[in-house]
């Protein structure tokens, strides 16, 4: 494969170790679930809406298990060649270099699908065999059929919210896969995510989060998504460098949200209302 030989293993997968415990607030008892279901290398679907926490808890599970973590930002081009590999041209002629997924399947990393059901169908069916008793990745193209190494396990985040004909998984797929429900955090926990996470005062993280919960409720009048914590620490963010409150609100609640201008208007006074 490219970039740094298979020779050296450690070598490859240290680049992949999470150096730092991220923060994470545990919610309920995803923590000690996840850790069975990793002792029984499970593959696992964190289930959720758009940036309530899913990554951050996978980033935190790695670190806390002590395995690399491989992360693949799934979207609608992506090929099965783009998971398991392909070959190249180089100087020395046709090499072949292993995809993430291959990677993390030889040398026994975590490898974490963001957002798989981004992904084409027909990409997500070559992780099948990964999720069953066999363990196993077919390389079509080289004639190999790898077998899992011992410490491997498979993640994926998928958003319920985006159910649709053309954007679900296959019932065939989805119950290969133990799964965590993830949701906004009650009010308490979320106003210490974004204090801690954007460096501000808790009554004024407390704030944020009153104005996401309003928007959430918008959730099918006009809003296919309610503002998320990660909004809100963005917003949290531009307020600690002396943007006031509403524009920082306008600038990463209101306009990444709607194009609709009676929407971004309700949004505005409910921002209004709250502050």
């Amino acid at each position: 494969m490219g970039g740094v030989s298979l020779s050296n293993p450690a070598l490859l997968l240290d680049q992949y170790r999470i150096r730092e415990e991220p923060y994470y607030r545990p919610l309920k008892d995803e923590v000690e679930l996840f850790g069975a279901a990793y002792a029984n290398r499970m593959p696992v679907m964190l289930k959720g809406p758009t940036g309530c926490g899913k990554t951050r808890f996978i980033e935190y599970m790695a670190w806390r298990l002590g395995r690399p973590l491989i992360t693949v930002a799934c979207h609608e081009d992506m090929t099965a060649a783009d998971l398991v590999g392909r070959w190249l041209l180089d100087a020395e002629g046709t090499v072949w270099s292993d995809g993430p997924l291959t990677t993390a399947v030889r040398l026994g990393a975590i490898c974490y699908l963001d957002e798989i059901v981004e992904a084409r169908q027909d990409t997500t069916v070559v992780i099948h065999p990964l999720t069953d008793d066999r363990r196993v990745l077919p390389l079509e193209k080289r004639g190999e059929l790898i077998h899992a190494h011992s410490d491997f396990q498979l993640v994926i985040s998928y958003n319920p919210g985006y159910q649709s004909a053309i954007k679900d998984l296959k019932e065939s797929t989805k119950q290969r896969f133990a799964a965590l429900d993830f949701g906004y955090p009650d009010r308490p926990a979320e106003t210490e995510v974004v204090s801690r996470e954007a460096g501000i005062e808790p009554n004024l993280a407390d704030l944020l989060v009153k104005i996401a919960q309003h928007s959430r409720n918008l959730k099918g009048q006009g809003l296919d998504e309610g503002a998320s914590t990660r909004m809100l620490v963005n917003a949290g963010r531009l307020i600690g460098c002396g943007i006031s409150l509403e524009k920082a609100c306008e600038t990463t609640i209101v306009v990444p949200l709607t194009d609709d201008a009676d929407t971004r208007n309700t949004l505005r006074d409910v921002i209004s209302a709250c502050a």
